[in-house]
């Protein structure tokens, strides 16, 4: 991988809950048609992932569909009756 690089106008950084310097970043590529996936370590980039822009939409979905099922086992766990 390399060195850190300047991250483009369209992307997040998101930091891993662990901490110890490790993210996430997401950045477009539009003239490519990729988002690219990035594992960071303070500022050594550890291994990318480069997805199709088509293949995002199928991303997002795991990701929403893992998160509103966390939300709805909660809310049977905190029911009276759960």
């Amino acid at each position: 991988m390399g060195r850190i690089v300047a991250l483009p106008a369209r992307g997040e950084v998101v930091a891993d809950v662990r901490g110890g310097g490790r993210a996430l970043r997401v950045s477009w590529h539009h003239d490519d048609g990729v988002a690219v996936l990035s594992l960071w370590h303070d500022h050594l980039c550890t291994g990318t992932v480069r997805v199709a822009a088509e293949d995002v939409p199928a991303l997002v979905a795991a990701l929403t569909e893992g998160l509103a099922d966390g939300y709805a086992r909660s809310a049977v766990r905190a029911s009276p009756g759960g």
